[in-house]
């Protein structure tokens, strides 16, 4: 397994040399071949479109899938860039629009609420190349050591980030915050229930966590919604930082998590090929109802 790590992490290497049009142009070709071959998570992006997006025909969602399958290729490929590629061609290729400078100047630390789009990695790239502060942020630990110790790096590249498994203690990121550190927050997937509610995702019960806005409220954080976009051919990426939200926290948990949830389908609406649906976001149930998978 460690042997066949490193081969793929050495053709990342090696990818990052190509211009970006060729890797997209390779990225979308292997999404249309990985559609056929990917049968469960296939499975699982059209039953997450039929949920979320009743209205589309069967036809529509099968086109929405396999359009994602070839936004998602390309952002695994393209991380060959993001971990490999210099600062100078990252600059050119990450296009910021917003207040990127908000954690910075902040009396209080900034909470960024990131979804998972097919960009989202980049988000963390132009985090480091434009904020000031170290940031901080959680990740899922990989069962395979290479792996883990791939992303490690590449997520920290120009040292500008601590990050924390999941399966740590929080005492560290919360002491990372205490100390001003922006947080980089991925809100959007299902954890099981612990710290969760079922919150309306689309209008399904979804297990939504509600440590983004009790964390905020505890800490006194800024809450600064981000989102990325991957751009036709080889245009590069778009981060936008949005402008923070003046009412969230407030005292009611459940509340803050409908209206994030509510921004996030907004945002899905607008760009709804490269969200992730290939995750199992209706994996937990509440008591009584049956699987959705």
């Amino acid at each position: 397994m460690n042997m066949t790590a490193r081969l793929l992490i050495g053709l990342l290497w090696l990818l990052h040399w190509l211009p970006l049009a060729w890797l997209a142009a390779f990225g979308r070709g292997l999404g249309r071949l990985l559609y056929r071959l990917a049968g469960s998570r296939r499975r699982i992006a059209l039953r997450n479109i039929e949920l979320c997006l009743p209205a589309l025909s069967p036809a529509e969602r099968e086109a929405l899938a396999r359009e994602h399958f070839q936004w998602l290729t390309r952002s695994l490929l393209e991380r060959s860039l993001l971990w490999y590629a210099s600062e100078a061609r990252l600059r050119r290729l990450i296009h910021i629009e917003g207040d990127v400078g908000l954690a910075d100047r902040a009396e209080r630390p900034v909470m960024w609420l990131v979804p998972h789009f097919m960009g989202l990695d980049v988000a963390g790239t132009a985090v480091q190349l434009h904020v000031g502060k170290t940031a901080t942020s959680i990740y899922q630990a990989q069962s395979n050591k290479v792996f883990d110790a791939a992303i490690r790096k590449g997520r920290r590249r120009f040292g500008q980030a601590d990050i924390f498994s999941r399966q740590e203690s929080s005492k560290p990121l919360i002491r990372c915050i205490r100390q001003g550190q922006p947080f980089f927050n991925l809100p959007d997937m299902d954890f099981g229930r612990q710290d969760a509610a079922f919150i309306p995702f689309f209008g399904v019960p979804a297990a939504t966590l509600l440590a983004p806005s009790r964390m905020a409220r505890a800490l006194d954080m800024v809450v600064q919604p981000v989102v990325t976009e991957i751009l036709p051919g080889g245009r590069g990426y778009r981060v936008r930082f949005l402008p923070p939200w003046t009412d969230f926290p407030t005292d009611d948990p459940h509340a803050d998590a409908l209206a994030m949830n509510r921004w996030i389908e907004s945002e899905i609406r607008a760009n709804p090929a490269q969200y992730l649906w290939v995750h199992k976001r209706f994996k937990t149930r509440p008591d009584g109802e049956a699987p959705l998978y």
